[in-house]
Order: C-alpha cells, then structure tokens, then sequence
C-alpha cells in the first residue's frame, strides 16, 4: 500500500491524498460505507459503485468469522470472491465488538474469550487468531486487535488496557510478518495481494495516555494508523480535542484513520483535523428509521409535513433517487412499511456522504476548504 499527500489547506490541517492498493486507488478525504458481514444493507454493489461512488467498503472480523465462517470465506478465494466487490476492502479486527459483548467476555493472557451473540458459542479470539482470519477475509487494510474502552471508564482501567493493547499490538506485528508469505502457494498474503495493517490508538479520553500510545503507534512506521475509542459517547468537543492531539504526533506521510465517525458535520471537522478515513453505519441506520442528509439540513420524512410535497427528494442531490421519487412518495413507503423507502434513504445518504468528502477533497485543493466547511457545518445543523 502507497499514500501521499497531494495538497494541504493553508488554514487547516485538512489534506488532500491518494491511497493505493492492488484492488484500486482510494482519493482522501473518504468515506467508507460499512458492509459488517460483507454487504452494505439495503444497497447493491451496483448502486455502491456506479451511482453512490463508494471507494473502499468495510467488513467485520468477528461477523465474518461467524457467518458465513472461514471455510467458506478461505474456499471461495477471500471476501472479494465471495461478494463480488473488486475495490479495496478494510475489515475492523472485531475488538470493537467483543467491547460490546461485556456481559460475556473474558480476559486471558492469551487474548479474549467470548461467547457468539448468534448460537452462544464459545471462542477465543488472540491478536495472532485475528491476524490469521484477517488474512482469510482477504482486506486490504487489516486491524490491529484492540480493546476499545468504554465511556466513562477511570484512569486505572485505561491506563491497564492500554498497556494490554499495546503488547497485543507487538503480537499482532510479529503475525502478520510471519504471515506475509503464504507458505502453501509462495503469494504474496494469503491471495496474491498485499495486505497492509493499521495499529489502533487508544487511551479513552486521557490525554497522557493517547500521547503514549500515539507516539508508541507512530514507531511502528506502519502502513497507516487508526484513532479507535473515540465516538462512543464522550462529549463531541472532547472527541475533536483528542484526534487534534494525536493527529499533531502520528506521522504526517502515512493516512489517519478515525474509527466510527460519524454525523456529517464530525466528518468535516475531523478532515479539518487532519483525518483522512472515516467510516460509520449512520448514513443507512438512520437512512432506514427516514432521516435524510442534505446540503441544506436534516429531513425527518415520516412528518406529517411531507405528506403532500411532491417535490423531489433532495433537487441538489447526486443520487438517482433523488430526483427520481419524490418526498410525498419517500414518506408514504416509510409511513406504509415498504422497504423500498429504506432503501431509497440508505442510497441517498450514502450518496451525500460520498458526495461531502469529494466535495471537501475539492475544496482542499482549491485551498478554500476552512470558509466552505464552516458555511456547511451551519447549513448541515439545521432541520428542515
């Protein structure tokens, strides 16, 4: 994997670049839709590509690992042969998840024990496991595995699992260089590609503590690296403060990764702070409860207001869809629970979410990103 930065704002930290993998070339700042177990839902490949624009699509370690499973994923050639997406593909190392799981979780000295939200299962997953399946999967860019801390937690409890994340990290390493090589065939990874992976900066909101592990992260002279534990409930003023901090210490000519975020106004003032990748399900989870991004303001489409506006769905839109149906058409498939409106929501979001970073990429390179986002982040707060 290759980055370089091809313009950066004057007044911001905002920057233009260019990520290349053997599966396509990925132009920052990007957003990536999230396809948890492979797909992103409600939206066909079809749409992803050719209307929405997408670039590069999350999968899920500990979805995939579940179901379909690694036999299926290792005999179908890796993620890209089985959905039948050929653009790069990033895989969240399921640490996230497990975090999520805290009601049966266990620590081991070896990694994490866990039970499957599916069937109760039991499994273990260790920073060499999760390298192994990674490299199943197939992605382009792989995860380190992590813990993500919950929000509030006391210094205690995060200074020990950074410390835990950290000795995981250097295990994570170790794996996946042994693994460069798939000794069964000679390929390069476990296909024939590169694989790159992207160590996680953690440390909740304590600044000290994201200090050590950004620097800590930042000798690894990784292919990139990503800020995890952030957006999972911490003030949005404190999250902003924290990127700020490690985007000052993580290596400028290596891409930034900004796990989970967010709203369209995160996305805009993270680019601003240097951020480069983002990713998170708000653009379709909330594109199927009927609220719709747009330059102008957030639309509620079950309202009672829309009822009769037989205007299109949103006239500055880049989707299809929003010129083809209208918002009286929009509300009544919600209203009548048809799942069409689910999907029309998801690709109009999605659409604009893709539509805001290439528009923000623009602007960067015109160098008048700084007055254009704060004139958006103003329009993009009001609900219509």
């Amino acid at each position: 994997m290759n980055f370089k930065v091809e313009k950066t704002d004057t007044k911001s930290k905002a920057r233009a670049g260019e990520i290349k993998t053997d599966h396509g070339i990925i132009e920052t700042p990007i957003f990536m839709p999230v396809g948890t177990v492979g797909s992103v839902k409600a939206v066909h490949f079809r749409e992803l590509k050719e209307d929405i624009k997408a670039q590069i699509i999350l999968g899920n370690t500990y979805h995939l690992y579940l179901r379909p499973g690694l036999d299926v994923l290792e005999k179908a050639g890796g993620l890209h042969k089985f959905n039948g997406w050929d653009k790069p593909i990033l895989t969240d190392s399921g640490g996230y998840q497990v975090y999520s799981l805290s009601g049966t979780r266990k620590f081991t000295p070896d990694g994490v024990e866990f039970q499957s939200h599916i069937d109760g299962s039991k499994h273990l997953f260790t920073p060499e496991r999760v390298m192994d399946i990674q490299r199943i999967i197939g992605a382009d860019i792989m995860m380190a595995f992590d813990e993500c801390t919950p929000y509030p937690c006391d210094y205690k409890y995060a200074s020990e699992s950074l410390t835990m994340t950290h000795q995981w990290l250097k295990r994570c390493f170790k794996q996946f260089k042994k693994t460069e090589i798939d000794p069964k065939t000679g390929l390069e990874g476990k296909y024939g590609y590169k694989q790159a992976l992207f160590p996680i900066v953690q440390g909740s909101v304590y600044k000290d503590l994201r200090i050590k592990s950004a620097e800590t992260i930042a000798e690894y002279n990784a292919d990139g690296n990503a800020i995890g534990g952030l957006s999972v409930g911490e003030p949005t003023e404190k999250m902003y403060e924290i990127t700020d901090i490690v985007c000052n210490i993580l290596p400028k000519d290596k891409p930034r990764y900004l796990m989970g975020v967010g709203t369209p106004v995160n996305i805009l003032e993270s680019i601003a702070l240097g951020i480069d990748m983002m990713d998170c399900v708000m653009p379709t989870r909330n594109g199927r409860n009927g609220m719709l991004f747009t330059s102008n303001g957030i639309i509620n489409i079950k309202n009672e207001k829309w009822k009769e506006d037989f205007s299109a769905i949103d006239p500055d839109g880049t989707s299809f869809v929003d010129n083809q149906y209208s918002k009286a058409y929009l509300r009544h498939l919600f209203v009548a629970k048809e799942i069409l409106g689910q999907q029309i929501a998801s690709i109009h979001n999605l659409s604009f979410y893709l539509w805001l970073v290439k528009e923000a990429r623009k602007q960067i390179i015109n160098n008048t990103f700084l007055d254009w986002k704060n004139i958006m982040v103003k329009k993009l707060a009001v609900r219509l």
